[in-house]
């Protein structure tokens, strides 16, 4: 069973932050304060991230130490719940550059669970 969930959630942190870039596909950072429904969009994938990364085992977690993993489960918290100060500069910095580590290490560990 921890198999599973480990598998769903990496699944969907690679599932969302792929989709994160495509909504941002041709977007630059001043196109993205203007456009409330790509930020909406884009900050309900990570919000999504966030949350999965909770339910991954420590083990996981260690092999990966070069990740914040509070700072990332901290962020899920601040998009739901102070949402009001969420700005899109820092939405849109983290969508196109600290995404990558994080989709490709979710890649990677769905590579040695098949």
């Amino acid at each position: 069973m921890r198999f599973d969930r480990t598998a769903r959630a990496l699944a969907a942190i690679e599932h969302h932050a792929l989709e994160a870039e495509e909504f941002l596909v041709g977007v630059d950072r001043d196109a993205f304060r203007e456009d409330r429904k790509t930020f909406h969009a884009v900050t309900r994938c990570l919000e999504i991230i966030s949350e999965a990364t909770r339910r991954l085992p420590d083990e996981l977690k260690a092999r990966h130490q070069h990740l914040p993993w509070r700072d990332i489960a901290d962020a899920g918290n601040v998009y739901r719940h102070d949402y009001d100060n969420v700005a899109a500069d820092f939405v849109f910095r983290t969508a196109t550059h600290d995404l990558i580590a994080i989709r490709d290490m979710a890649r990677w560990e769905l590579t040695r669970l098949d």
